[in-house]
């Protein structure tokens, strides 16, 4: 399993923030793919009675419903999970996605899924993918085989432009349009990319 850099943790932190504000609804429904040991919800979400996490570290679950009595935490592989459906139960208003490297599986499981969407919803993510693109790694990515095609095998420094089509694509499945798009490289040498997504439907 690589490492996960956690250099860019108070970025993450203002990133959500953010996402919270470009909502504006008072209580928001938070889905987070990845729950790892709850930091991020510690300092974001801690406000709010209602969401869903997954984890599938079992002792990292065990802590997370500990943690937030009141959301729904499940122990699975939110890749296989969510596009099972689970989760369902709520209508998401912000998606937090933080996997150990591409988040793309993971987005594209949300958006295909059977789930009531929200008229407007923001998605914010932290990718890994980046760091393998540097040594022109792309083709051997299915998540990226939409976008080879059009932008060929360098995909290295214009990740961010990759990001947004990416968004574009998975988020139509469910009807959804990319309102507004926001990221920047960051982590051990840029290596990392966060970015925010505003939809509507």
């Amino acid at each position: 399993m690589p490492k996960k850099d956690n250099s860019t943790f108070n970025q993450k932190v203002i990133l959500r923030k953010r996402a919270l504000l470009r909502l504006g609804i008072l209580r928001p429904i938070v889905m987070e793919t990845h729950g790892g040991e709850g930091r991020i919800w510690e300092t974001c979400y801690a406000h709010l009675h209602r969401g869903v996490v997954f984890e599938k570290d079992s002792d990292r679950a065990d802590l997370l419903a500990r943690q937030r009595p009141t959301w729904a935490v499940y122990e699975a592989d939110s890749e296989l999970a969510l596009a099972d459906g689970v989760g369902a139960h709520v209508t998401v208003d912000l998606l937090d996605v933080d996997p150990y490297g591409s988040s793309w599986e993971t987005i594209e499981a949300f958006f295909i899924s059977e789930r009531p969407f929200a008229p407007k919803m923001v998605v914010a993510v932290n990718d890994g993918l980046r760091e393998s693109l540097e040594m022109a790694q792309g083709w051997k990515t299915k998540s990226l085989q939409p976008v080879i095609d059009r932008h060929g095998n360098n995909l290295y420094p214009i990740y961010l432009e990759v990001c947004r089509e990416l968004m574009e694509i998975h988020t139509a499945k469910a009807a959804y349009q990319v309102e507004s798009f926001a990221g920047y490289y960051c982590g051990i040498r840029g290596k990392m990319c966060h970015f925010l997504a505003v939809l509507c439907r």
